[in-house]
């Protein structure tokens, strides 16, 4: 494990991302927020990283919610702790696309579209892959790869085994594991040490 990400688009407040904060802050591991609501925002993480959903339909999430926060905290803000992602989210039926409006019903092209855009316009250093829930087509996330120089592939959604931690990692630079820690820890500690070999 190389972070551990808090948050999410269900739920979050500053109670819960304080409560779930001090219980990761006990192992020697980067902590990062990532802020999906301005009240989750709090000092005393490495990092926080900022998602502008790129195939949303509402402007508040690609830079509304941003500009907001920036108008609130901006003057506070360290500037090298934060990281924009170029959010691509893959599935419909998440919660995280009905959430933010998003457009999910992508092609391959679209896809691959968004990924330029996010590196070659708009030069994010992350574009995020977010299949949320289920695990993602592998040739979408190759063909993503193929057309990213400097801006890094973040690929989260799906991921249960080694296998497919595997396969995602052979084209992404982040495998960003979820849901399987509810389920197994034993499994997310092992879709790490396959990434890893």
């Amino acid at each position: 494990t190389d972070a551990i990400f808090i948050g999410g688009s269900d739920g979050v407040t500053l109670d819960n991302t304080l409560d779930l904060m001090a219980r990761v802050r006990k192992y020697a591991i980067p902590c990062v927020l990532e802020v999906s609501t301005l009240e989750s925002i709090t000092p005393g993480f490495d990092s926080y990283f900022i998602p502008t959903v790129l195939n949303s339909t509402d402007a508040r999430f690609i830079t509304g919610l941003q500009h907001e926060a920036v108008k609130e905290y901006g003057e506070l803000m360290n500037w090298e702790e934060i990281v924009t992602e170029g959010y691509c989210i893959a599935n419909p039926e998440c919660k995280a696309a009905q959430h933010a409006n998003a457009n999910a019903n992508l092609s391959l092209e679209d896809v691959v579209a968004y990924a330029r855009l996010a590196e070659k316009m708009l030069r994010l250093p992350v574009f995020y892959l977010e299949y949320s829930g289920v695990y993602g087509d592998v040739e979408t996330v190759k063909e993503a790869s193929k057309v990213l120089e400097r801006t890094k592939l973040f690929y989260g959604g799906g991921i249960a085994s080694e296998e497919q931690a595997r396969e995602m990692a052979m084209f992404a630079d982040t495998i960003v594991v979820g849901n399987v820690i509810y389920e197994s820890i034993d499994q997310a500690v092992a879709t790490v040490k396959a990434v890893k070999r």
